[in-house]
This record gives C-alpha cells, structure tokens and sequence, in this order.
C-alpha cells in the first residue's frame, strides 16, 4: 500500500483543526452520505459496528437537539451546516449474523460478556467517531467534535425507542477561524510511547 503523500496527510492530521466557526452554506445529503459510505470500512471487534449516527442539517433537528447543549457549544452547533450525534446501539450484537456471517455465534460474544457487551459497544462506537472524523477530513471537510451535552436528555429525545446511546456530537461543515484557539502541543514520542 503506498504511503500517502504530505498534502494528504496535512488535511487528515498536521493541518486539520477543530472548527468553531462555519462557513454560511447548505451541504447536501448525499455528501454525509459519502461520509458514511468512508466511515463504515473502519475496522471493529468482529466486525460488530455498534456505532448509529444522527445526521442532524435541518432547523428542526437543530431546535430539538439545543436544549441539551451546553451553553458553550450553542452558537458553533447551530451555526454548523451539520452536526452529527455519534451513537452506540447497546444491542449492536443481533447485526452479528449479518456482519460476520462466517461465525453468527460470535453475538455470543458480546451479549454473553458480564456487561451486556456495553464496554465493547462503547470501545467501538468510540473508534468509528474517530473514523467519520478522518472521513469527513478525506472529503474535504471540517470537524467539531465535542461533547458539553446533556446525554441523558439527548437519549430520551432522539432515542426512546430505539434504545440507542449517545456518545459525544461532531459539527461538519467549512470553517472559520472564528473562535479558532492557538494550535496546542502535543506529547512528544518519548512522553507518550515505550518500545520495548
């Protein structure tokens, strides 16, 4: 597989920048879409994809999702062309047949675990979060990503009857360096890694 080039590695990583301002635009369905389509080949314990994702891009959704919002995050949410509520389904293991249909039986392993499989759920509902991040990132887009949310009240809102839990939002669009904070340090390789 060959290594990707430095633009394009820019644009995942080195440049990319969480947004707090948005560009004023409509953004069209098909192209969370085309963040989706990206999102899902990111891999997960046996293929188990727990994550659910609500596109939210119309005022509607956004009127009922800010309620739960902390007050800090209001403007840049509101203001975002989209945001999405990144999501877990508690019982992603009955997609397991279909998912991994060379061991149907692998449910098992995950409704049989001491907590319902909530861990895993949450483990990799987490990492395909980070995977639509680096999707939206490859199609051209800027992320939010945030929690400072009433989850609770976000789950009895959006998620009654399906039983879905929310994990923490990200807001997509074109940015601004509107409210864009300083680029911060990170740990170096030898603060934050061992080889051994």
């Amino acid at each position: 597989m060959p290594v990707l080039n430095d633009h394009a590695l820019h644009q995942l990583f080195i440049d990319a920048r969480t947004r707090n301002g948005w560009v004023e635009e409509t953004l069209p369905e098909s192209l969370m879409r085309a963040v989706y389509d990206l999102t899902k080949w990111g891999p997960t314990s046996a293929n188990c994809s727990p994550a659910r994702f609500v596109f939210i891009g119309s005022a509607e959704g956004k009127a009922k999702l800010k309620p739960y919002l902390a007050p800090g995050n209001v403007d840049k949410t509101m203001s975002a062309p989209w945001t999405v509520i990144v999501a877990s389904d508690p019982k992603f293991y009955d997609k397991i047949p279909e998912l991994f249909p060379h061991n149907p039986d692998a449910a098992k392993w995950f409704s049989g675990m001491p907590d319902g499989g909530t861990e895993a759920a949450f483990r990799n509902g987490t990492l395909q979060g980070a995977y639509l991040m680096m999707a939206a990132r490859a199609l051209g887009l800027d992320c939010g990503p945030m929690s400072g949310f009433d989850n609770a009240g976000v789950d009895r809102v959006f998620f009654s009857e399906s039983g879905w839990k929310s994990n923490f939002l990200v807001n997509l669009g074109h940015g601004t360096d509107k409210d864009l904070f300083p680029r911060l340090p990170r740990l170096s390789f030898e603060s934050a890694c061992q080889v051994l």
